[in-house]
Formats: structure tokens, sequence, C-alpha cells
């Protein structure tokens, strides 16, 4: 369990009116992660978000694992909290309209679905904004809404490979490497979140909905932005380069006495910083290394000769040298070091699952807000743990309810809301 973390898991609710986003209801039928990371980014900022489940199963993620933490898997925690869980048959004629009186009343739907499942249940976007043109109609998809690969699935490894972004990474010399983290869902998912966020303001000035079109693919290509635009340019086609960057010389990972370091020399005058703290004189006054462009045509130079000199001392020696410099350098961590980072601490991003006492932590939203001194963190939803409560609040009756507990239409989990968050 990391120590000395700030974060508290104290719950700043967005249904008591706290957040920027606060009063924007949203409902989620997305599995997996990059919807679920957009929807949860939304109810970090105030949102109240209904995620919509499947019987049984609920999302694909809750079977992520292991590790699994008190029965809750790592992964879907770490993209579910400050969310109420609610689970409907949607292949019921009784479910199917039990989601659309909930949309009725939504800003905001997020879906990962299938084309042809959405259609057949009214919920394809032409349908459904016809009936409300008030909703917020978020698709998210490998590869698109349109296009001739619109209809394939996709997952985060797809688009890793077919954006190019495998293509870059790797050792120099190396095979492809997948970059080691859903980063094709995490992106995808801020870039939903955002566009949500910017068609809420028009939304509430106008009573306006919108059309959103976020894939894997299209998040995966502008990571790429500068590789492609350097590429289309008429740079050569760039190839696995290890932690080197093939614009800016020098920046990249080097070899200390006793583990390893990155040095990110971004302009001339860094460079000349740096130069001064390896007391690398020669270097410094080279002139053919006086700008970037030459530094790069002379990379190999520069690399052997800072190489043979980090050599010498060790990596914290080097690190406070660069520091005092005011030289960016960092040590390659490992996630044991990570979680220990006295930053990361300081800064609370590692969030404790609320209501877990068993060691188990989310990350932050990467933003803060000085009007929110404290993140929103309400507990990970059992599945079907909201049903009641959320029906109910949709203006259904308790018979009404009853039967379609009744007859499956609907599930929920054995114990309440609120004996669950112990309100």
């Amino acid at each position: 369990m990391p120590q000395g973390s700030h974060a508290s898991s104290a719950t700043t609710s967005g249904r008591d009116g706290h957040g920027p986003l606060a009063g924007l209801k949203v409902i989620d039928v997305s599995t997996s992660y990059a919807g679920p990371t957009a929807s949860m980014y939304l109810a970090d900022l105030g949102a109240t978000v209904v995620k919509v489940e499947r019987p049984d199963r609920g999302d694909d993620a809750r079977a992520w694992g292991p590790p699994f933490v008190g029965g809750v898997s790592a992964w879907f925690a770490s993209a579910n909290r400050n969310k109420r869980s609610v689970v409907i048959n949607l292949r019921s004629a009784a479910g199917s309209a039990v989601l659309h009186r909930l949309l009725s009343d939504a800003d905001v739907f997020v879906e990962n679905l299938n084309p042809s499942k959405l259609a057949s249940l009214g919920l394809d976007p032409q349908s459904l904004r016809a009936r409300d043109p008030h909703l917020i109609y978020c698709a998210m998809s490998g590869f698109g809404l349109t296009g001739p690969s619109a209809a394939l699935p996709g997952y985060d490894l797809v688009a890793q490979a077919r954006s190019g972004l495998m293509s870059v990474t790797g050792a120099r010399g190396g095979t492809p490497q997948r970059v080691s983290t859903a980063l094709s869902d995490i992106v995808t998912g801020m870039s939903a979140a955002l566009a949500i966020s910017a068609a809420a303001v028009r939304q509430r000035r106008t009573g306006e909905g919108d059309l959103i079109d976020v894939s894997l693919l299209d998040s995966d290509l502008a990571l790429l932005a500068p590789r492609i635009a350097a590429y289309v340019a008429g740079e050569p086609e760039p190839a696995p380069s290890g932690g080197t960057d093939s614009v800016l010389a020098v920046y990249q990972s080097f070899e200390t006495a006793d583990r390893p370091i990155v040095i990110a020399i971004g302009n001339d005058m860094i460079w000349q910083r740096f130069c001064a703290a390896l007391k690398l004189a020669e270097l410094a006054g080279d002139e053919r290394l006086a700008d970037n462009a030459g530094r790069r045509a002379h990379r190999d130079l520069i690399v052997q000769e800072v190489k043979e000199h980090l050599a010498e001392r060790t990596a914290a020696h080097w690190l406070k040298t660069l520091a005092d410099a005011g030289v960016p350098a960092s040590l390659v961590q490992s996630l044991s070091e990570v979680t220990t980072d006295a930053q990361v601490l300081d800064r609370g991003s590692l969030l404790p699952v609320a209501g877990s006492d068993s060691g188990l932590f989310g990350v932050r939203s990467p933003f803060r807000f000085a009007s929110l001194p404290e993140p929103r963190n309400e507990p990970v939803p059992e599945l079907g743990a909201d049903t009641v409560a959320v029906l109910s609040e949709a203006g259904l009756s308790e018979d009404e309810i009853g039967a379609l507990l009744a007859e499956g239409s609907v599930q929920a989990a054995e114990r309440p809301t609120t004996e669950r968050r112990g309100r």
C-alpha cells in the first residue's frame, strides 16, 4: 500500500451540487475501458452517471483479473468510481422501455455497442436524437462511425498497431512494441469527456444536443500528430528508437554508474546549461552543436561522449547536478518507485477506492480545481446496487419496479445502496 498519500477517501458528491458538471445526467451503457473512463471523468467533475449493465455479468471489466481485491477487479475499480449501477436486460421489451425512460430525462448518452444492436433497440444516433434533440450522444468505437472500417471491432492493441504507434515504439533495431498500458482507451476516454463537456456548455445555453464521434484510432493518430506531421513534411519514416526522440537531440535515456536516467534537452539554453553542469566545455563551444539541427546531425558524437561521462558517477549524483543546473532529467522509475514518489503522494494522485479497506487504489483525475479541494470519491458500485433507487427517481412505482424485477427485465443487488454506502 502506498505510504504517506494525502489523498482523501472522503466523498465529495456531485449529486450534492459540487463540481462544474453538477446537474448533468449521464446514461452510460458502454463496457470495457474507454467509455467507462470517459464517464468516470464526467462523474469526477460532478455529473450524475448511471452505469447501465447487463444482467448477471455486468461490464466486461468486472471480470478482468487477477488481481481482484475483495472480489473487485482492480482494472474495473480504476475506471468506475462515482457512478450508480443499474442492471437492465435490454433484450426484453420492458427493459428496453426502462432505458428509454431514463434517457428521456438525461443530458448525455455514452455507448460503445454494436451498430446493429443499437438500431434494433432504437438507440442508434439518428433514432435517438430525432426523439430527443436535447441529448448529447457520444458514440465510442474502434474506428469511428464512418469509413470502410466503421463496422470492425476494435481494441487498444489493434488501434496502437493500425495507427502507427507501435511502429515507432520499442528498442532501436527491435520489433515494434505496444505501449504497455490501455493507452488508446484512456486517451479516447479523455477526448470523449472533453467533447461532452464542450457540448454541455452549448446545451445549457441553447438546449441543443449533439452527436460526438470518438474512436480509438483517431485518438492514437492524435497522439502521433508530431510524428505524422514530420513524416508528411519530408522526414524519413520513423522506426523504433528506444528512448531517443527523432527530432530533439539530446532527448533520451543514458546509463549511469548504477542505473539509467533520462535527459531532455529541449532548447539551446538548456544545452549550454547541460554542458556546463557536466563540464563538457568542448561540446559547449562547438559551433556545429549550437542549435538542435546541428546536434541532431552529430547525435552519435554527442551521445558517445555523454555516455562515457555519465558512467563515471551514480544516478543520484547526476540528478542533483542536473536539477541544480535547471536541466530536465529523471530516473527511469519502476511502479514500485512511482507509487512511493514524494511528488505523486503530495499531489494525492493515488486515490484510495472508497469503501475498500484492503489496499485498492485508483488514480486521481489529472486535473485539479481550486473550487474542489478534495476529489469526489464515491465507492465503485456493486452490480445493480442502484437499480431500485434510480428507477424510483425516474417515476416508477414500487409495484412497477417489483414486476420488472420479478420478470428479469431489471436486476438489483442484494444490499440496498444506502446500506452499501453507509448513508
